[in-house]
């Protein structure tokens, strides 16, 4: 699959079945994060990898509904606080960073046949907690790692003329 199928491909999925990821598969995904660019390369990322197997009920307190912990892995984006590059005017650019991990991720999945959801709206006190997080990461997302088990969903997205500004 070339990266403009995986693009039209991948959906939010919310629904997976109980098979377990290859780990040819995983690591393929976690290589092609890897290779994500990053501000000046500095790569002030790290890449949780959590099996939910015998976790679900721990792994729920971070995130509630069912289909979070159904999949066989977790995966979850931290930047390195203090690590990543600053802009002159103090924007610090690790949420963009981790945004381009994020989306290679999800990318390499859906060319793999897997499936992901991109969470963002998790209880950050409870994560660091459960996954006994330091104060050196900031968590930012996480998406769960499976084969779906729903279909995609029908998908309506803004025409270009609303998105597009040409100057």
């Amino acid at each position: 699959m070339d990266v403009r199928e995986a693009i039209e491909q991948r959906y939010s999925v919310r629904g997976y079945k109980p098979d377990l990821v290859e780990d040819e598969k995983l690591q393929q995904i976690l290589e092609a994060a890897q290779l994500a660019p990053t501000c000046v390369n500095l790569q002030a990322f790290r890449i949780l990898v959590i099996p939910t197997a015998g976790r679900q009920e721990q792994l729920k307190q971070i995130y509630k509904p069912e289909w979070f912990v159904e999949a066989p892995l977790l995966l979850g984006i931290c930047i390195v606080k203090e690590k990543g590059w600053v802009r002159r005017d103090g924007r610090y650019y690790g949420d963009v960073d981790a945004a381009i991990v994020m989306d290679h991720i999800i990318l390499t999945a859906t060319s793999l046949g897997l499936g992901t959801c991109w969470v963002a709206a998790f209880k950050l006190d409870v994560a660091k907690a459960v996954l006994e997080l330091d104060d050196t990461l900031d968590l930012i997302a996480f998406t769960p790692i499976g084969y779906a088990r729903t279909l995609p969903p029908e998908r309506t997205r803004k025409p270009l003329t609303e998105l597009v500004i040409y100057k």
